[in-house]
């Protein structure tokens, strides 16, 4: 595909097509590459999603908006958008990256992507940019479920051991495997002070590192509610085991009250 078509798919005219050629060219093919503008497109691309999730859900607090957001600007998503606009077909590589499948790597896909808003960021204004990514994120936007994106696993293990003064876990990249283009992560997740240790697998290093989260919280909650139930039930213990016994002998030292009583009403009686 020629770039005069991805601009139109994109359905913007580059007044300075060296702006378009450095976003499109990967630094393996030489200078000048993307990486600056991917830098600038970055940005940009954060601040227009923030302002757009701003206005589509005035309820939204910081958290909930900033994981929309995330998940929106995530290294897949810009993948599956480079996807759509057949992103790939246009990018200049050197020899050895092109080999390699570098056209169908996500994060060469996402990294281009960036560089494309940078790039109309510069040689058209926000505000080209602005309705460029609008236009882009629709039928992302249209999809978004507030209840579905609830704390991702690492989020809610970290609070969950924040929560009981615990250290955070520690994740390790412990393998890879596949094709350059196409790896599979292997990661552990590590809390020394509940003997936990969970692995994940993933396409990228985030998402081995959610499974292994995931796995990890559950460990987590057999392990920290015993403790914690230990300390719940300890004063009471300590308080019946201070009382002579077992709960059985309080009502024995009840029941002889009244006995002791009715025994001095009899000799009073008497007297």
């Amino acid at each position: 595909m020629s770039s005069n078509d991805l601009q139109r798919r994109l359905g913007y005219q580059f007044g300075q097509p060296a702006l378009l050629r450095q976003a499109l060219t990967h630094r393996s093919h030489g200078q000048p590459h993307n990486e600056r503008l991917e830098f600038l497109g970055d940005s940009v691309l954060n601040c227009v999603i923030s302002e757009l999730l701003y206005a589509r859900f005035g309820g939204g607090n910081e958290g909930e908006l900033s994981r929309i957001r995330a998940d929106l600007v995530r290294q897949e998503r810009l993948r599956e958008i480079a996807e759509s606009l057949e992103l790939g077909a246009c990018l200049m590589l050197g020899e050895g990256e092109a080999r390699s499948g570098g056209i169908n790597r996500p994060s060469i896909l996402a990294d281009a992507l960036e560089a494309l808003l940078g790039a109309v960021f510069l040689d058209g204004g926000f505000e080209r940019a602005r309705a460029l990514i609008s236009g882009l994120y629709v039928p992302l936007l249209a999809g978004i479920d507030p209840d579905r994106h609830a704390k991702d696993a690492k989020t809610l293990l970290q609070e969950y051991l924040q929560g009981r003064r615990l250290p955070l876990p520690v994740y390790a990249v412990i393998g890879t495997s596949g094709a350059a283009h196409s790896q599979t992560f292997e990661v552990d997740c590590v809390i020394d002070s509940l003997s936990v240790r969970s692995r994940g697998t993933g396409l990228s290093r985030r998402a081995a590192e959610q499974a292994a989260a995931t796995r990890a919280l559950a460990q987590a909650r057999e392990a920290a509610p015993a403790e914690g139930e230990r300390k719940r039930r300890g004063p009471a213990s300590r308080r019946r085991e201070g009382q002579g016994g077992t709960g059985g002998s309080q009502p024995e030292a009840g029941d002889d009250q009244p006995k002791t009583h009715a025994a001095e009403t009899v000799r009073a009686a008497g007297r």
